[in-house]
Order: C-alpha cells, then structure tokens, then sequence
C-alpha cells in the first residue's frame, strides 16, 4: 500500500532536515517543481490571484477556486502538498468544510490565518486581526473537521504588522493550545525575531521566504539552524517565469522574430514531455490505440 501524502509530509516534517516546499499557482508549474526532485509542494495563495483573476492577493478568491487550483496542483505534482486556505472563509462551521474540501481534493495541509474578511498578502499595509479566541475556535474546528488524522493544520498569525511580535508569540502559543500542527508567524522583520519563534512552540515551526523585503532572505541551511521544520517559497518560481516572458516578449516586439527567444526556452519536445507526453504515449500503447491514431513527435 502506498504511503498517504499526508502521512509523507507528516514524516518528513519530523526529520532532521529542512522540507523546502516551492511555491506553485498552477498544475504546470508543479511538474516543473516534481521534475527539479523537491520532496514537497507549496500553493501560493498570492500566485493564484495573479494567475487566475490577473489581481493581486486581496481577498477576491473564493473557497472553491482555491479548492480547484489545490486539486490540480496535487494531482500533477505527486506530492505532498501545503495549500493556503485564507481565513478559513469564514467562522468554525466555514473552516470544517473549508478543511474537507481541501481534503478531499488531496492536499496534505492548509495553513489558515487570523486575518479579518477581506484579507490582504501577508506582507502588505492593511491587515485586521480577528480576536484571538475567535481564532482558537476555527483551529478547533479545523482539526476536528479532518477525516485523515495526518492531514496538518497550519495557524498563521498576521499580528506582528498589527499589534506586534509578543502578541503574535502569544497568538500563536494559543493556536498550539488549540491543537494546531504547526505555527506559521507571519512576516518576522530580523534574524532575532525568526531565532526565536521555533524556540517558543512545542509543534514545529513554518518559515516564509517572500522576497517582499520584509522578512530576511536566509539559505536553507540557516533557516534549518534556528529550528524551522518547513519553509515554503510562494512565488519564486512564478516571479522568475514572469521576468522571462517579459524578455521573450519584448525581443518578438522589438525584433519581430523568434529565433533569440528560443535559444533561452524550453524546446518543443521539452514542454511536451514536461506536461506527461510519456504518460499519454503508454496508455495508448497499453488500450491499443491503432498506430496510427497514436499521438508522437
């Protein structure tokens, strides 16, 4: 019997070394972060507004879009899978559906936040917290909700740009009473404060590697020394496929040819083969398609 998702990042989060979770907004995106030998995949919630809606992340997603992009991410890149959920979308009775419908289309995790409807980024102006025992409660209800006792539910706190690092230390000390899997503090603004958020919980810590300017860019390697289990990286990969049409589309406008472009590009076969063109090529082998139905280069 093959191993859970959930049981898998369960596991890993409980080894000794760093899980480095890419961020992702889309299916394609996550083979590409399967192919590149990562053990763990990250949805974005601020990709997936820019790519689905061409907006940025300011509470305009609803709980089944989110829910649909998780399912396709999970399903292409076959692995575990940490999924931003918002607020939950709503209060307790929200938050248990919120959780089996990510359940359901095969996350691993969510991470839900204390942030008040509508949300904004997590390291952007604007932020309103929630009370913090309204806050407890829709953990409660998370983790009551799970089907899969390996399904992790992630509390992220948003109270250092609101109200400060000790309340959010505290806020977050009350997500882990409520029986969160891991606490995920928002947005710390030097290396002292991120050296101390592991040290101030019993369940493993989450790090945010935005390259917002807000919090310190570390390698892995030092993220892993002050005690963080899981850093997610949400739009690395998105922000440096940006840059690069942006280039490829100048050159055709400029230039109004494409022969500079696809020396820098993946090639024809490449991109096929990254989407499951081998997949496809076995089933049709394996139903007999006849030869010459069968799809090829």
């Amino acid at each position: 019997m093959s191993e859970r998702m959930t049981t898998r990042l369960r596991r890993l989060i409980a080894g000794p070394d760093l899980v480095v979770a890419p961020g992702v907004a889309d299916a394609l995106h996550a083979r590409l972060v399967a192919r590149s030998g990562f053990q763990a995949i990250y949805m974005t919630g601020s990709g997936t507004a820019a790519v689905r809606l061409g907006m940025p992340d300011v509470g305009l997603l609803t709980m089944s879009e989110m829910v649909d992009n998780a399912g396709r991410i999970a399903d292409a890149a076959a692995l575990p899978l940490v999924a931003d959920a918002d607020t939950g979308y709503g209060g307790p009775v929200n938050v248990a559906r919120t959780v089996k419908s990510y359940e359901r289309a095969g996350a691993a995790a969510i991470h839900i936040e204390d942030q008040q409807w509508p949300k904004r980024c997590g390291h952007l102006a604007g932020k309103t917290l929630i009370p913090a025992a309204d806050m407890a409660a829709k953990v409660r209800a998370a983790v009551d909700a799970r089907a899969d006792a390996d399904f992790m539910i992630i509390a992220r706190t948003d109270a250092i740009a609101v109200e400060g690092y000790e309340a959010a230390i505290e806020r977050g000390r009350r997500y882990q009473e409520a029986g969160a899997d891991m606490i995920f503090v928002e947005a710390p603004r030097d290396t002292d404060q991120l050296a101390a958020i592991p040290q101030s919980f019993s369940v493993p810590s989450l790090f945010n590697m935005s390259v917002s300017g807000k919090t310190p860019l570390l390698p892995a390697a030092e993220i892993q020394a002050l005690g963080f289990s899981l850093a997610i990286y949400p739009n690395v990969a998105l922000l440096a496929a940006m840059a690069a049409a942006q280039r490829a589309l100048a050159e055709l406008r400029d230039t109004g040819a494409v022969t500079g472009i696809l020396e820098d590009a993946m090639s024809f076969t490449e991109f096929f083969d990254l989407v499951g063109m081998a997949e496809v090529v076995e089933l049709e082998r394996r139903y007999d398609v006849g030869t010459s139905a069968r799809v090829g280069y």
